[in-house]
């Protein structure tokens, strides 16, 4: 049994890479089983699964608003814009990520190539950032620190009781 087997037209769906959206036509004897409009106005198929049918995806990207928890998606802003130079490296080193439709940024390997190259010929470079583990790492650094000058100065006052 697959994950849309019982959608409707008018159904609200959530995609990963384009949003909020809703099915506006099943097609049950079809390989793509469901058409889906999203708010910016595209229509794509999804196969009974919830697969895209554009783009490289092995997995869902679709699912119904209900069912979805997004808290664990990261829609931050971008907090600095890189320069051309820096998304090559970045982009080499596989340390790049980059900003869907949906707003839910994703590691470069897992988008759609054509879609990186457009937005790097458009020169939309806020939609590129290092990837988020790294910062994750100095942020650590920072609380360990904190962490302790804190406790220096717990032992000095233990010492001086």
């Amino acid at each position: 049994m697959a994950y849309f087997d019982k959608a409707k037209v008018g159904d609200k769906v959530y995609g990963f890479v384009f949003g909020k959206g809703k099915i506006i036509e099943i097609f049950p004897e079809s390989f793509y089983s469901l058409m889906v409009e999203f708010k910016n106005g595209y229509e794509v198929p999804y196969t009974a699964d919830g697969i895209p049918g554009w783009g490289n995806f092995k997995k869902q990207t679709l699912f119904f608003r209900d069912d979805i928890d997004l808290k664990s998606k990261d829609f931050s802003p971008v907090t600095d814009i890189l320069s051309i130079k820096k998304i090559i490296k970045l982009r080499e080193k596989n340390a790049l990520e980059v900003r869907v439709p949906s707003g839910i940024w994703k590691n470069i390997k897992k988008v759609d190539g054509d879609y990186i190259e457009d937005m790097l010929e458009k020169e939309n470079l806020h939609l590129f950032r290092a990837k988020k583990i790294e910062n994750k790492k100095n942020s650590k650094k920072k609380v360990k620190k904190v962490n302790s000058k804190k406790n220096k100065k717990s032992k000095k006052n233990k010492k001086e009781k």
